[in-house]
């Protein structure tokens, strides 16, 4: 009998397939595996970003949607949310409940009602606006802060590595 899990990822990546949403694509890594995805962000107009074609990959956990997936960026890119190795840090990725650390508020964090399309879009929007004030990047986030002409040419570099791994 298929999972819960298995069952919401198909049915999302249906969803996906018949009405795709601008401003990404996403479909599965391996025909057979529902649990990770290959997606690419396009950086959004009208940013730093835009551009770029930003690949990752989606992992999703056996008890998804009770718990977030994961997200790296396999192509390079310089933000203050991405740590050096890719893997993206915003809050409605960090596990149900309250924060640990006391930085955000449950409320802000993993939540079953996510899907792929809404993850993506707040992906999307961190591109936009980056938080420096809880950065994973921390190099990233005081050149964002001090030397946005440094910022901005180091993200030039990554759009044109991009555009050339089409």
């Amino acid at each position: 009998m298929a999972s819960q899990a298995t069952l919401l990822l198909q049915k999302q990546l249906k969803d996906l397939t018949k009405y795709p949403v601008d401003g990404f694509s996403a479909g599965l890594l391996e025909e057979n595996n529902l649990f990770e995805w290959s997606v690419t962000i396009i950086g959004p107009p009208d940013t730093m970003y835009e551009g770029g074609f930003f690949n990752a990959i989606m992992k999703f956990p056996k008890n998804y949607p009770n718990s977030p997936p994961t997200v790296v960026f396999t192509s390079e890119i310089w933000h203050p949310n991405v740590y050096k190795d890719g893997t993206v840090c915003i809050s409605i990725l960090h596990p149900p409940g309250d924060d640990p650390n006391g930085y955000e508020l449950a409320s802000e964090r993993w939540n079953p009602v996510h899907t792929v399309e809404s993850i993506l879009l707040s992906i999307i929007s961190m591109l936009s606006s980056p938080n420096d004030e809880s950065p994973a990047n921390v190099e990233a986030a005081k050149q964002w802060r001090e030397q946005k002409n440094e910022f901005r040419k180091r993200v030039s570099r990554c759009i044109r590595l991009s555009q050339e791994m089409l």
